[in-house]
């Protein structure tokens, strides 16, 4: 949920900071308070375009930020991974500068992003919906996906299915597109990966080679120093009246002395020990010493192998074994160009064969989804009745797919189906795309159906609706105001309202306001307790003057509410 909130220097508002809870927050007001402004910067905060014209006058930068709190599986997760942006504690932090000039800086938990990623991210996190404003629900292209979100782990199953042969199609699309390329093309491409596995396999190259020769090149770059310390220590042992010889008296008199007390025997065999282990090193060192060949030109030759080692590295892999892999790779591709009518005709019987299952798992992921869009047109019926659109008729329709040459389907990554909603409001009237529906009344109870269902299956964060219940009065009020409470159950949802149905059966009330001071217009936001809810209500309810009749239909509503609340939760 979004958890704080906080503006600076946006519009007409000097300086606002707002903890919100979960569950529904409604926003009241006078018109022109600042209410939409509030949801203007969060839209903003989520990647919304941004305006010069935002920045409050005489100041050089409007600031928003905004705190979310996330859980474990939160899609947003996913998307910031993507993006190399760490979370913590399950905290998301979005932050939104306008300048004079227009131009954002955006980030997201500290990391500067460009405002179409700020609005990747945001997306997770926040929907946004108006009456007039084109939305995820009004996309025909996003009604599959949503179908998909509302079968879940029923539909998954098939869809991974699919994708799974869907990959295996691609690469062998691929690469038969490689290789029927313009031939003048395959001819250069043939060339160019000939030449870098000759020079691959010119060089000879050996696993570890290059570790190898780095030793051999140390030791000989340092020859002096070695051959100086190891005669030292030759010397320090084995010259006369030197290591070997003190320790050898040692050694002597210790086996005397354990003669006469045989306490001492283990100390006696102790120094022997040594004594045999450091002859042995000194050995050892003898015929390091006599190995030892300073030779200046096989210096030189190491030099030169390493600098072709290099070269090769900055062509091909970084490693040896890459550029192994490497040339293992052109070598199939050489020989997939030189055979390329055979290869191309063996992709091709290939593809036939993954198309024929490719097939059936598409028909069998169209199925499932068949089933689904059932389940879903009687659960919106079921919304929309309680809306009071008794009359309404929904349907999930299914386009033919788009068909390729040879009468092949055209196979996407999510199968062939191409899904829409369709909705006739009146009776008589034909099933028309949902987008095309044009009665801003209808448009905020379909709205709110399908908001009611899928706020349970899209894992968005916080729903904001900006003014959806205009157009409505009396039983469609209440029934509005029950809807978005319903959806209130599965997200945070934060509602600018003039209906005091939907004020009354928030579970926060907040009053904007505004003042004039120094000739500075400021908006103050502040929270609603019982009594001063009442009072609110009943200023809606009657628009001027609150009587003891309003404030009796307040109080009846505030206890209406609270009777519908506590069915709706058991």
């Amino acid at each position: 949920m979004l958890q704080e909130l906080s503006i600076r220097n946006f519009a007409i508002i000097d300086e606002l900071s707002l903890s919100l809870e979960e569950g529904l927050t409604v926003l009241t007001g006078e018109t022109g308070a600042g209410k939409s402004i509030i949801i203007d910067a969060v839209q903003l905060l989520v990647g919304g375009r941004g305006s010069s014209e935002f920045v409050r006058h005489g100041e050089k930068k409007a600031e928003i930020e905004g705190i979310f709190v996330i859980h474990d599986e939160h899609p947003c997760y996913g998307k910031c991974k993507e993006l190399g942006i760490d979370i913590e504690d399950g905290m998301v932090l979005l932050k939104r500068d306008i300048s004079q000039s227009g131009k954002s800086a955006c980030r997201v938990n500290g990391k500067l992003v460009t405002i179409a990623l700020l609005r990747e991210v945001g997306t997770t996190l926040i929907d946004v919906h108006g009456q007039h404003e084109s939305q995820e629900l009004m996309d025909e292209t996003k009604h599959l996906l949503l179908l998909d979100q509302f079968g879940g782990q029923d539909i998954l199953p098939a869809k991974s299915a699919y994708y799974e042969l869907f990959q295996e199609y691609e690469q062998i699309q691929r690469q038969i597109r490689s290789l029927t390329e313009d031939e003048q093309q395959m001819a250069h491409r043939l060339d160019l990966i000939q030449f870098q596995f000759n020079e691959i396999e010119e060089a000879g190259l050996q696993l570890g080679e290059d570790d190898q020769l780095m030793e051999e090149k140390t030791r000989l770059a340092n020859f002096e120093r070695l051959f100086s310390s190891l005669q030292t220590a030759y010397n320090a042992l084995q010259e006369e009246q030197k290591g070997l010889d003190w320790i050898g008296l040692s050694m002597s008199n210790l086996e005397q002395a354990a003669e006469i007390d045989p306490v001492l025997e283990k100390t006696s065999e102790s120094v022997a020990n040594s004594f045999y282990l450091l002859e042995e090193a000194a050995q050892s060192i003898r015929q390091q010493l006599d190995s030892l060949e300073f030779d200046p030109d096989r210096l030189q030759v190491i030099e030169d192998r390493l600098n072709e080692i290099n070269q090769l590295k900055r062509k091909y892999g970084t490693t040896i074994e890459e550029i192994v892999q490497f040339s293992a790779a052109i070598e199939e591709e050489i020989e997939s160009i030189t055979n390329r009518d055979s290869t191309i005709k063996d992709l091709e019987f290939k593809r036939t064969s993954i198309i024929e299952d490719l097939q059936l798992e598409a028909d069998q992921l169209t199925a499932v989804r068949g089933q689904w869009a059932k389940k879903l047109t009687e659960e919106i019926h079921e919304q929309l009745q309680a809306l009071h659109m008794n009359k309404a008729v929904f349907e999930v329709r299914f386009h033919k797919p788009v068909v390729r040459d040879a009468g092949k389907f055209h196979y996407k990554k999510d199968g062939v189906d191409i899904v829409e909603f369709f909705i006739s409001t009146n009776p008589g009237e034909p099933l028309k795309p949902l987008t095309k529906v044009a009665s801003g009344g209808e448009i905020s109870r379909i709205m709110l159906a399908l908001k009611t269902i899928f706020s349970k299956h899209q894992g968005i964060t916080s729903i904001i609706f900006d003014e959806v219940d205009t157009g409505v009065s009396g039983r469609v009020a209440q029934a509005i105001a029950e809807k978005i409470y319903a959806v209130s159950i599965h997200s945070q949802v934060l509602c600018i309202s003039h209906l005091p149905q939907v004020a009354a059966i928030s579970d926060h009330h907040l009053f904007i306001s505004k003042e004039v001071k120094n000739d500075r217009t400021i908006t103050h936001v502040s929270p609603l307790e019982e009594r001063d809810r009442v009072l609110e209500i009943s200023r809606m309810i009657s628009g001027v003057e609150i009587t003891d009749l309003t404030l009796s239909h307040a109080k009846e509503l505030l206890e209406l509410a609270h009777s519908i609340k506590k069915t709706a939760v058991s």
